[in-house]
């Protein structure tokens, strides 16, 4: 089974680039993987499995 997490991301006036991909692998570490990014990049969704 999997679970899926959105979260909310708001660009800043710097370091954009940099803190993104701090938080992706943030989440890489936890088990989460990258389904969708929004067009706007104003939400992220990721999938897990459930049971791991």
């Amino acid at each position: 089974m999997k679970e899926y997490k959105v979260v909310s991301w708001q660009m800043g006036l710097t370091r954009n680039n940099e803190r993104l991909e701090d938080t992706l692998n943030t989440y890489a570490k936890q088990g989460w993987i990258v389904k969708h990014i929004y067009e706007n990049m104003t939400s992220i969704v990721l999938e897990r499995d459930k049971n791991r």
